[in-house]
């Protein structure tokens, strides 16, 4: 069964360019439009956390627009690069590597920049060492080698993603936005961050899947830097994320770095890896060929948010739900709605005890855990669409939203 802070199932997820005349690069394989499913709650997962040539005026490769300035991409044949070279070249400006430390810690992340002036995405988890300091030291390596201090400027545990900032001057590029509800599986991608410390490193793969549900460790911190729900089998409840899976790999330090599209744009922030089995924050394993992005789209309003005030909203349903069907046959068929707070915005549109959620604004609810990601991608008082069952009737039921911040 899951609160309204969150789920606390049993089912816990444990240099360059050197061009002198334009070059038509192969397009990326084409991938046929398909339904997007949604899909539960996986075993175990384990945050992709903390670890450990030069392009000359503006050239047109392929319909990327180069500059002549210092890349990270290092051509040695023109004759043979592809989409992923462009992909990479493109997107690789807009990437960091983030160096966190504190009095008994210390770690290393990436992140990309929003704005021109300095504003940079990465996750929570990078920034407060997985919620282990709340007052870290923050510094950042952009493209060409330049060290800058950063400051924190907000952090958002219940989508683990956190906006930082340059505290020097400078002119930066700020990574190209894609729409992540028009990816389809299948799709080409390109990871892009700090595997292992390993700076401006580029793995490719696809979208293995979409609308998947992961549980990962809260990051949020006390005021005084202490942990205040570090989810490792304690019973303290995870936070769940609606994310992107993605066989390109992945590994700490992608954490808060880029997952791009073949035109190099934003679909997705890294934030997880899966493994096969029991995973400690002390013994993460490497890839296995699963890994997770928060959407570009759910990624985007929780940095605009951060940037403007600090801090994000939330969305509130007012239910206490399970997992629908889970304790007779061992899947799961939507969320059961098993309490309504008196008043509030479930009740107040007609939900009622033992009603079972399917669908949550057009997204397919398998589990508890793919409601409370779907409700707290959504910013507080904001409208949405319920697909109920009840008993033997299927009906639709609208609903505007709390503020989960009214619970605080």
């Amino acid at each position: 069964m899951t609160d309204q802070n969150g789920p606390v199932s049993s089912n816990q997820v444990n240099r360059q360019f050197l061009f002198d005349t334009p070059i038509q690069l192969p397009a990326a394989p084409a991938a046929p439009a398909q339904k997007k499913p949604s899909l539960g709650v996986l075993g175990t997962v384990v945050i992709a956390s903390l670890v450990s040539g030069v392009v000359g005026g503006v050239i047109g490769v392929g319909g990327y627009m180069l500059s002549t300035a210092p890349a990270a991409v290092v051509v040695n044949n023109t004759d043979s690069v592809n989409w992923v070279t462009g992909a990479s070249s493109k997107a690789l400006p807009s990437v960091v590597t983030i160096s966190v430390s504190s009095a008994n810690d210390g770690g290393s992340g990436s992140g990309v920049f929003l704005t021109a002036d300095g504003y940079i995405l990465t996750n929570a988890h990078v920034v407060t060492l997985s919620g282990a300091s709340a007052n870290p030291k923050v510094t950042v390596k952009t493209l060409d080698g330049k060290i800058y201090v950063a400051d924190i400027v907000g952090t958002d545990p219940n989508n683990d993603l956190a906006v930082i900032k340059i505290s020097a001057a400078g002119a930066f590029t700020p990574i190209e936005w894609a729409d992540s509800s028009k990816v389809n599986v299948g799709d080409s991608v390109v990871a892009l961050g700090a595997p292992l410390g390993l700076e401006n490193s580029v793995t490719t793969g696809v979208i293995s899947a979409l609308n998947r549900t992961i549980q990962v460790a809260s990051s949020e911190t006390n005021k005084d830097g202490s942990s205040l729900q570090w989810w490792n089998g304690t019973g303290a409840a995870p936070v769940s994320l609606r994310v992107l899976q993605t066989d390109a790999a992945i590994n700490p330090g992608n954490s808060g770095g880029a997952l791009v599209n073949s035109q190099g744009q934003l679909i997705g922030i890294n934030v997880a890896i899966a493994t096969a089995g029991a995973t400690t924050s002390a013994s993460q394993s490497g890839n296995i060929g699963v890994g997770f992005a928060i959407t570009s789209n759910i990624a985007k309003r929780i940095a605009e948010e951060l940037m403007k005030d600090g801090k994000a909203s939330h969305a509130l349903l007012g239910a206490m739900v399970g997992n629908a069907g889970q304790e007779t046959d061992g899947f799961s068929s939507g969320a059961l709605v098993g309490e309504l707070t008196p008043g509030g915005p479930g009740e107040k549109a007609g939900l009622k005890v033992g009603d079972i959620v399917t669908s949550f604004n057009g997204y397919k609810i398998d589990t508890a855990a793919d409601l409370t990601a779907a409700v707290r991608a959504e910013p507080a008082g904001s409208a949405a669409t319920l697909e109920v069952t009840r008993g033997t009737e299927n009906i639709t039921i609208t609903v505007v939203l709390g503020d989960l911040g009214d619970l605080k």
